[in-house]
Protein backbone atom coordinates (compact mmCIF):
# COMPACT_ATOMS: atom_id res chain seq x y z
CA UNK A 1 0.00 0.00 0.00
CA UNK A 2 0.66 3.87 -0.13
CA UNK A 3 -0.09 7.07 0.41
CA UNK A 4 -0.24 10.13 -1.39
CA UNK A 5 -1.73 13.56 -0.20
CA UNK A 6 -2.70 14.83 -3.44
CA UNK A 7 -3.94 13.09 -6.96
CA UNK A 8 -2.51 16.16 -9.03
CA UNK A 9 1.07 15.02 -7.52
CA UNK A 10 0.59 11.85 -9.21
CA UNK A 11 0.50 13.63 -12.78
CA UNK A 12 -2.64 11.49 -13.95
CA UNK A 13 -5.48 13.62 -16.11
CA UNK A 14 -7.84 14.36 -13.54
CA UNK A 15 -10.37 12.95 -15.87
CA UNK A 16 -9.01 9.17 -16.00
CA UNK A 17 -9.79 8.22 -12.46
CA UNK A 18 -13.15 9.25 -12.65
CA UNK A 19 -13.94 7.20 -16.27
CA UNK A 20 -11.96 4.63 -14.58
CA UNK A 21 -14.31 4.79 -11.81
CA UNK A 22 -17.43 4.58 -13.83
CA UNK A 23 -16.15 1.51 -15.42
CA UNK A 24 -15.05 -0.20 -11.64
CA UNK A 25 -18.37 0.76 -10.59
CA UNK A 26 -20.19 -1.85 -12.29
CA UNK A 27 -17.57 -4.14 -11.13
CA UNK A 28 -19.03 -2.97 -7.70
CA UNK A 29 -22.53 -4.11 -7.55
CA UNK A 30 -23.41 -1.24 -10.08
CA UNK A 31 -24.56 -4.31 -12.71
CA UNK A 32 -27.26 -5.66 -10.24
CA UNK A 33 -28.35 -2.13 -9.17
CA UNK A 34 -28.79 -1.07 -12.69
CA UNK A 35 -31.01 -4.48 -13.72
CA UNK A 36 -32.61 -4.13 -10.18
CA UNK A 37 -33.98 -0.33 -11.18
CA UNK A 38 -34.65 -1.58 -14.87
CA UNK A 39 -36.54 -4.24 -13.67
CA UNK A 40 -38.44 -2.38 -11.04
CA UNK A 41 -39.72 0.27 -13.98
CA UNK A 42 -40.80 -3.26 -15.72
CA UNK A 43 -38.05 -2.93 -18.18
CA UNK A 44 -38.51 -6.44 -19.59
CA UNK A 45 -35.14 -8.50 -20.69
CA UNK A 46 -32.87 -5.71 -19.79
CA UNK A 47 -30.74 -8.18 -17.88
CA UNK A 48 -30.16 -10.15 -20.87
CA UNK A 49 -29.53 -7.37 -23.43
CA UNK A 50 -26.82 -5.77 -20.52
CA UNK A 51 -24.78 -9.03 -18.96
CA UNK A 52 -22.50 -11.02 -20.88
CA UNK A 53 -23.26 -12.64 -24.34
CA UNK A 54 -22.96 -16.15 -24.30
CA UNK A 55 -20.57 -16.06 -27.10
CA UNK A 56 -20.81 -13.69 -30.15
CA UNK A 57 -22.08 -10.68 -30.24
CA UNK A 58 -21.56 -7.55 -27.28
CA UNK A 59 -23.61 -6.08 -24.60
CA UNK A 60 -22.67 -3.28 -22.42
CA UNK A 61 -20.69 -5.76 -19.38
CA UNK A 62 -18.84 -6.88 -22.19
CA UNK A 63 -17.05 -3.69 -22.31
CA UNK A 64 -15.59 -3.45 -18.51
CA UNK A 65 -13.18 -5.49 -18.72
CA UNK A 66 -11.21 -3.94 -22.09
CA UNK A 67 -12.12 -0.57 -21.08
CA UNK A 68 -9.94 -0.68 -18.15
CA UNK A 69 -7.39 -2.47 -20.08
CA UNK A 70 -7.05 0.41 -22.50
CA UNK A 71 -7.31 3.04 -19.80
CA UNK A 72 -4.25 1.25 -18.21
CA UNK A 73 -2.81 2.00 -21.54
CA UNK A 74 -3.60 5.61 -21.26
CA UNK A 75 -1.54 5.96 -18.04
CA UNK A 76 1.87 4.86 -19.63
CA UNK A 77 2.83 7.54 -22.03
CA UNK A 78 2.45 9.97 -18.81
CA UNK A 79 4.22 7.80 -16.19
CA UNK A 80 6.72 6.86 -18.63
CA UNK A 81 8.24 10.58 -19.34
CA UNK A 82 7.42 11.29 -15.52
CA UNK A 83 10.31 8.51 -14.91
CA UNK A 84 11.97 9.99 -17.92
CA UNK A 85 12.06 13.52 -15.92
CA UNK A 86 13.58 12.17 -13.06
CA UNK A 87 16.47 10.47 -14.86
CA UNK A 88 15.04 6.76 -15.29
CA UNK A 89 16.69 5.03 -18.16
CA UNK A 90 14.01 3.03 -20.74
CA UNK A 91 15.53 -0.22 -19.06
CA UNK A 92 14.65 0.72 -15.66
CA UNK A 93 10.73 1.75 -16.64
CA UNK A 94 11.19 -1.39 -18.67
CA UNK A 95 11.98 -3.35 -15.33
CA UNK A 96 9.54 -1.53 -13.38
CA UNK A 97 6.37 -2.68 -15.80
CA UNK A 98 7.64 -6.02 -15.59
CA UNK A 99 7.16 -6.12 -11.67
CA UNK A 100 3.99 -4.39 -12.16
CA UNK A 101 3.16 -7.58 -14.42
CA UNK A 102 4.25 -9.84 -12.46
CA UNK A 103 2.06 -8.51 -9.31
CA UNK A 104 -1.15 -8.33 -11.31
CA UNK A 105 -0.48 -11.91 -12.14
CA UNK A 106 0.30 -12.94 -8.64
CA UNK A 107 -3.09 -10.88 -7.49
CA UNK A 108 -4.80 -12.37 -9.77
CA UNK A 109 -4.25 -15.90 -8.75
CA UNK A 110 -4.72 -14.54 -4.78
CA UNK A 111 -8.13 -13.56 -6.41
CA UNK A 112 -9.75 -16.46 -7.36
CA UNK A 113 -8.63 -18.54 -4.21
CA UNK A 114 -6.98 -22.02 -4.93
CA UNK A 115 -3.94 -20.40 -4.29
CA UNK A 116 -4.24 -19.24 -0.74
CA UNK A 117 -5.67 -22.47 -0.19
CA UNK A 118 -2.39 -24.44 -1.75
CA UNK A 119 -5.20 -25.70 -3.58
CA UNK A 120 -2.63 -26.71 -6.90
CA UNK A 121 -4.79 -29.14 -8.25
CA UNK A 122 -7.37 -26.65 -9.13
CA UNK A 123 -5.64 -24.02 -9.67
CA UNK A 124 -6.62 -21.79 -12.63
CA UNK A 125 -3.29 -20.16 -14.43
CA UNK A 126 -5.37 -17.36 -16.09
CA UNK A 127 -7.25 -14.60 -14.61
CA UNK A 128 -8.78 -10.78 -15.20
CA UNK A 129 -5.58 -9.27 -13.65
CA UNK A 130 -3.14 -12.13 -14.74
CA UNK A 131 -4.70 -10.70 -18.67
CA UNK A 132 -4.07 -6.96 -17.72
CA UNK A 133 -0.42 -7.27 -16.53
CA UNK A 134 0.67 -9.74 -20.10
CA UNK A 135 -1.28 -7.14 -22.04
CA UNK A 136 -0.43 -4.31 -20.60
CA UNK A 137 3.55 -5.02 -20.49
CA UNK A 138 3.62 -6.65 -23.58
CA UNK A 139 2.23 -3.13 -25.15
CA UNK A 140 4.46 -0.77 -22.87
CA UNK A 141 7.69 -3.33 -24.13
CA UNK A 142 6.53 -2.11 -27.66
CA UNK A 143 5.95 1.71 -26.68
CA UNK A 144 9.22 2.12 -25.55
CA UNK A 145 11.29 0.66 -28.21
CA UNK A 146 9.59 1.33 -31.25
CA UNK A 147 8.05 4.87 -32.50
CA UNK A 148 4.37 5.71 -32.88
CA UNK A 149 4.16 4.78 -36.58
CA UNK A 150 5.64 1.45 -36.57
CA UNK A 151 3.63 0.63 -33.21
CA UNK A 152 0.66 1.21 -35.44
CA UNK A 153 1.68 -1.43 -37.59
CA UNK A 154 2.39 -3.63 -35.70
CA UNK A 155 -1.37 -3.56 -34.13
CA UNK A 156 -2.29 -3.58 -37.31
CA UNK A 157 -0.52 -6.91 -38.44
CA UNK A 158 -1.28 -8.41 -34.97
CA UNK A 159 -4.75 -7.89 -35.44
CA UNK A 160 -4.61 -9.00 -39.20
CA UNK A 161 -2.38 -11.99 -37.98
CA UNK A 162 -4.79 -13.25 -35.54
CA UNK A 163 -7.84 -13.57 -38.17
CA UNK A 164 -5.93 -15.13 -40.80
CA UNK A 165 -4.45 -17.63 -37.86
CA UNK A 166 -7.57 -18.21 -36.68
CA UNK A 167 -9.57 -18.74 -39.60
CA UNK A 168 -7.03 -21.48 -40.76
CA UNK A 169 -5.30 -23.24 -37.56
CA UNK A 170 -8.71 -25.28 -36.44
CA UNK A 171 -8.50 -26.94 -33.12
CA UNK A 172 -7.04 -30.69 -33.75
CA UNK A 173 -9.77 -32.42 -31.86
CA UNK A 174 -12.56 -30.31 -33.50
CA UNK A 175 -15.43 -32.26 -34.08
CA UNK A 176 -15.98 -31.86 -38.60
CA UNK A 177 -17.71 -28.99 -39.65
CA UNK A 178 -16.96 -27.00 -36.02
CA UNK A 179 -16.31 -23.16 -36.79
CA UNK A 180 -12.58 -21.91 -36.04
CA UNK A 181 -14.75 -19.36 -34.08
CA UNK A 182 -16.46 -21.59 -31.61
CA UNK A 183 -15.07 -22.82 -28.13
CA UNK A 184 -14.78 -26.43 -30.03
CA UNK A 185 -12.87 -25.35 -32.85
CA UNK A 186 -11.10 -22.58 -31.80
CA UNK A 187 -7.22 -23.23 -31.82
CA UNK A 188 -6.51 -21.19 -28.81
CA UNK A 189 -9.29 -22.92 -26.58
CA UNK A 190 -7.88 -25.79 -27.65
CA UNK A 191 -4.34 -25.06 -26.49
CA UNK A 192 -5.92 -24.15 -22.95
CA UNK A 193 -7.66 -27.51 -22.57
CA UNK A 194 -4.63 -29.22 -23.19
CA UNK A 195 -1.46 -26.89 -21.22
CA UNK A 196 -4.25 -26.22 -18.27
CA UNK A 197 -4.88 -29.73 -17.52
CA UNK A 198 -8.92 -28.70 -18.00
CA UNK A 199 -8.56 -25.48 -15.44
CA UNK A 200 -10.38 -23.52 -17.58
CA UNK A 201 -13.05 -21.07 -16.52
CA UNK A 202 -15.96 -22.57 -18.60
CA UNK A 203 -15.68 -26.18 -19.45
CA UNK A 204 -14.49 -25.60 -23.32
CA UNK A 205 -12.78 -22.68 -22.75
CA UNK A 206 -11.43 -19.66 -20.90
CA UNK A 207 -11.63 -16.03 -21.91
CA UNK A 208 -8.51 -15.03 -20.69
CA UNK A 209 -6.75 -17.74 -22.09
CA UNK A 210 -4.24 -18.05 -25.10
CA UNK A 211 -6.93 -16.84 -27.28
CA UNK A 212 -7.09 -13.52 -26.95
CA UNK A 213 -3.49 -13.12 -25.36
CA UNK A 214 -2.07 -10.72 -28.70
CA UNK A 215 -5.49 -8.91 -29.88
CA UNK A 216 -5.63 -7.73 -25.66
CA UNK A 217 -2.18 -6.23 -26.22
CA UNK A 218 -3.48 -4.16 -29.22
CA UNK A 219 -6.38 -2.98 -26.76
CA UNK A 220 -3.70 -1.56 -24.49
CA UNK A 221 -1.71 0.29 -27.49
CA UNK A 222 -4.83 1.64 -28.56
CA UNK A 223 -5.28 3.31 -24.95
CA UNK A 224 -1.11 4.23 -25.48
CA UNK A 225 -1.85 5.80 -28.42
CA UNK A 226 -4.63 7.79 -26.81
CA UNK A 227 -2.48 8.99 -24.19
CA UNK A 228 0.34 9.70 -26.56
CA UNK A 229 -2.47 12.23 -28.58
CA UNK A 230 -3.71 13.91 -24.96
CA UNK A 231 -0.59 14.65 -23.20
CA UNK A 232 0.73 16.31 -26.25
CA UNK A 233 1.55 20.24 -25.50
CA UNK A 234 1.89 21.09 -29.19
CA UNK A 235 -2.28 20.19 -29.88
CA UNK A 236 -4.87 22.32 -28.51
CA UNK A 237 -7.49 20.14 -26.32
CA UNK A 238 -9.99 21.27 -28.91
CA UNK A 239 -7.89 19.38 -31.56
CA UNK A 240 -7.32 16.61 -28.94
CA UNK A 241 -11.19 16.22 -28.68
CA UNK A 242 -11.94 16.11 -32.44
CA UNK A 243 -8.84 13.62 -33.12
CA UNK A 244 -9.97 11.27 -30.05
CA UNK A 245 -13.61 11.36 -32.14
CA UNK A 246 -12.25 10.63 -35.09
CA UNK A 247 -9.84 7.87 -33.43
CA UNK A 248 -12.87 6.02 -32.66
CA UNK A 249 -15.23 6.55 -35.12
CA UNK A 250 -12.24 4.86 -37.51
CA UNK A 251 -11.89 2.35 -34.85
CA UNK A 252 -15.95 1.38 -35.09
CA UNK A 253 -16.38 1.08 -39.00
CA UNK A 254 -12.79 -1.04 -39.12
CA UNK A 255 -14.21 -3.50 -36.27
CA UNK A 256 -17.76 -3.73 -37.89
CA UNK A 257 -16.14 -3.66 -41.59
CA UNK A 258 -13.99 -7.12 -40.55
CA UNK A 259 -17.36 -8.76 -38.03
CA UNK A 260 -18.31 -11.04 -40.96
CA UNK A 261 -14.79 -12.32 -41.03
CA UNK A 262 -14.05 -12.45 -37.27
CA UNK A 263 -17.48 -12.34 -35.27
CA UNK A 264 -17.30 -9.36 -32.44
CA UNK A 265 -16.36 -12.31 -29.81
CA UNK A 266 -15.09 -11.09 -26.00
CA UNK A 267 -14.08 -14.78 -24.84
CA UNK A 268 -11.81 -14.64 -28.14
CA UNK A 269 -11.09 -11.11 -27.62
CA UNK A 270 -11.06 -11.17 -31.39
CA UNK A 271 -10.32 -8.36 -33.51
CA UNK A 272 -13.42 -6.93 -34.47
CA UNK A 273 -14.00 -6.88 -30.74
CA UNK A 274 -11.10 -5.17 -30.27
CA UNK A 275 -11.75 -2.54 -32.28
CA UNK A 276 -15.46 -1.97 -31.65
CA UNK A 277 -14.75 -1.52 -28.04
CA UNK A 278 -11.76 0.55 -28.42
CA UNK A 279 -13.89 2.75 -30.33
CA UNK A 280 -16.42 2.78 -27.04
CA UNK A 281 -13.81 3.27 -24.81
CA UNK A 282 -11.67 5.86 -26.53
CA UNK A 283 -15.57 7.81 -26.99
CA UNK A 284 -15.89 7.08 -23.00
CA UNK A 285 -12.58 8.62 -22.84
CA UNK A 286 -13.33 11.74 -25.03
CA UNK A 287 -16.75 11.99 -23.03
CA UNK A 288 -14.80 12.76 -19.46
CA UNK A 289 -11.88 14.34 -20.47
CA UNK A 290 -14.16 17.27 -22.56
CA UNK A 291 -16.13 17.53 -19.72
CA UNK A 292 -13.22 17.44 -16.86
CA UNK A 293 -9.88 18.41 -18.19
CA UNK A 294 -10.96 20.34 -21.06
CA UNK A 295 -14.25 22.74 -19.77
CA UNK A 296 -13.12 22.10 -15.98
CA UNK A 297 -16.35 20.67 -14.78
CA UNK A 298 -14.77 18.09 -11.77
CA UNK A 299 -16.88 18.59 -8.85
CA UNK A 300 -19.69 15.96 -10.14
CA UNK A 301 -17.26 13.80 -10.63
CA UNK A 302 -15.88 13.19 -6.93
CA UNK A 303 -17.76 9.54 -6.37
CA UNK A 304 -15.90 8.26 -9.23
CA UNK A 305 -12.37 9.45 -8.53
CA UNK A 306 -13.04 7.87 -5.22
CA UNK A 307 -13.93 4.50 -7.16
CA UNK A 308 -11.14 4.96 -9.32
CA UNK A 309 -8.34 5.62 -7.39
CA UNK A 310 -8.52 2.23 -5.73
CA UNK A 311 -9.34 0.49 -8.66
CA UNK A 312 -7.63 -2.51 -8.03
CA UNK A 313 -7.85 -2.02 -4.06
CA UNK A 314 -12.04 -2.71 -4.57
CA UNK A 315 -11.83 -5.35 -7.09
CA UNK A 316 -9.64 -7.72 -4.50
CA UNK A 317 -11.46 -6.66 -1.41
CA UNK A 318 -15.11 -7.15 -1.86
CA UNK A 319 -14.67 -10.67 -0.49
CA UNK A 320 -12.09 -9.80 1.67
CA UNK A 321 -13.98 -7.26 3.61
CA UNK A 322 -17.45 -9.27 3.64
CA UNK A 323 -19.36 -6.54 1.59
CA UNK A 324 -22.34 -9.03 1.30
CA UNK A 325 -22.46 -9.56 5.07
CA UNK A 326 -21.85 -5.43 5.81
CA UNK A 327 -24.89 -4.93 3.99
CA UNK A 328 -26.93 -7.06 5.78
CA UNK A 329 -25.64 -5.61 9.23
CA UNK A 330 -25.80 -1.83 8.45
CA UNK A 331 -28.72 -1.92 6.15
CA UNK A 332 -30.99 -4.47 6.20
CA UNK A 333 -33.00 -2.51 8.29
CA UNK A 334 -34.64 -0.48 5.43
CA UNK A 335 -35.53 -3.40 3.49
CA UNK A 336 -36.17 -6.08 6.12
CA UNK A 337 -39.67 -5.41 6.68
CA UNK A 338 -40.80 -4.72 3.38
CA UNK A 339 -44.01 -7.22 2.02
CA UNK A 340 -43.46 -9.36 -0.74
CA UNK A 341 -45.36 -6.81 -3.30
CA UNK A 342 -42.24 -4.76 -3.12
CA UNK A 343 -39.98 -7.31 -4.02
CA UNK A 344 -38.73 -5.51 -6.99
CA UNK A 345 -38.13 -2.82 -4.65
CA UNK A 346 -35.95 -4.78 -1.67
CA UNK A 347 -33.42 -6.03 -4.89
CA UNK A 348 -32.98 -2.51 -5.56
CA UNK A 349 -32.64 -1.15 -1.91
CA UNK A 350 -30.12 -4.51 -1.55
CA UNK A 351 -27.94 -3.79 -4.86
CA UNK A 352 -27.88 -0.13 -3.45
CA UNK A 353 -26.75 -1.13 0.28
CA UNK A 354 -23.95 -3.00 -1.18
CA UNK A 355 -22.89 -0.14 -3.84
CA UNK A 356 -22.91 1.93 -0.47
CA UNK A 357 -20.40 -0.29 1.66
CA UNK A 358 -17.76 -0.53 -1.29
CA UNK A 359 -17.90 3.49 -1.83
CA UNK A 360 -17.48 3.79 1.95
CA UNK A 361 -14.39 1.10 2.11
CA UNK A 362 -12.93 3.44 -0.79
CA UNK A 363 -13.84 6.98 0.35
CA UNK A 364 -11.80 5.50 4.56
CA UNK A 365 -9.16 4.44 2.28
CA UNK A 366 -9.39 8.09 -0.13
CA UNK A 367 -9.67 10.16 3.28
CA UNK A 368 -6.76 8.34 4.66
CA UNK A 369 -4.78 9.05 1.56
CA UNK A 370 -4.45 4.94 1.19
CA UNK A 371 -4.26 3.55 -2.35
CA UNK A 372 -2.95 -0.07 -3.84
CA UNK A 373 -0.18 0.79 -6.26
CA UNK A 374 1.11 -2.03 -7.96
Amino acid sequence: MSTMADTKCSGRLASLDAVRGFDMFFIMGGEGLVVALATLFGVQGFHETFGHVPWDGLHFMDTIFPTFLFLAGVTFPFSAAKSRERGASDLRIALKALRRCVLLILLGLIHDGPLLRFDFEHLRVWSVLGRIGIAWFAAAMLYLGFKTKARIGIAAALLVGVVIFTRFMIAPDAPAGASPFSPEGNFGCWLDRVLTGGHTYKPLFDPEGFAGILPAVVTAMLGMFTGELVRRADVSPRRKCLELAGFGVVLLVLGLAISPVSPINKALWSPSFVLVVGAYSALLFLAFYAVIDVWGYTKWSFPLKVIGMNSIAIYMAQSIIGAGHANDFLFSWAWRHLPESCANLKVVMMNLGYVTVCWLFLYFLYRKNTFLKV
